[in-house]
């Protein structure tokens, strides 16, 4: 199973968040192992790095990767240096030019992943446009934007209910 995340890069952690995060893959996963596709670009992103790897520490054979737009050394290496990582992912992205590299990486990650947790207050930006894509290809969605629909859609029990926090 493959769970990604999408999010603003402004996050403030919620003191349920993490707990509400884990909770669920619990829920869906059943301790099944998972692969979590992570990004680097913001708070919420570290976030999902939190929650991944407090995840892993209960089972250990899931695995943190990297999804990454660029494959540069000098770009890996000042994202790689302080956190750890299972393994890297280069999506095919030869010839996509660089300014339209994330967009094309996050649209495949939502592409790939079972399930998205997600951080969307806005209706603008990436972490949106990111949040819509995967919409728009049916995955289950967990939202943990402040007054916004906390969607599970493709889940074993889909549904749609209001963020009570």
């Amino acid at each position: 199973m493959i769970v990604a995340f999408c999010g603003h890069s402004i996050y403030q952690e919620g003191k349920e968040h993490k707990r509400q995060v884990l909770d669920f893959l619990e829920e869906k996963n059943a301790g099944e192992a998972v692969e979590f596709y992570l990004g680097l670009y913001g708070a919420f992103d570290r976030f999902a790095y939190s929650c991944a790897k407090a995840y892993k520490v209960c089972h250990p054979s899931s695995s943190l990767v990297l999804v990454t737009p660029y494959l540069s050394p000098v770009y890996l290496e000042k994202r790689t240096e302080l956190i750890e990582y299972d393994r890297i992912l280069y999506p095919a992205l030869e010839g996509v030019p660089p300014r339209a590299a994330i967009v094309r990486c996050n649209r495949y990650v939502m592409e790939q992943a079972d399930i998205v947790l997600a951080y969307v207050l806005y209706h603008r930006g990436g972490a949106y446009a990111s949040f819509m894509h995967a919409r728009k290809c049916g995955k289950c969605i967990f939202n943990l934007g402040d007054g916004m629909i906390i969607e599970k859609r493709n889940c074993s029990t889909a549904s749609v209910i209001f963020c009570d926090m």
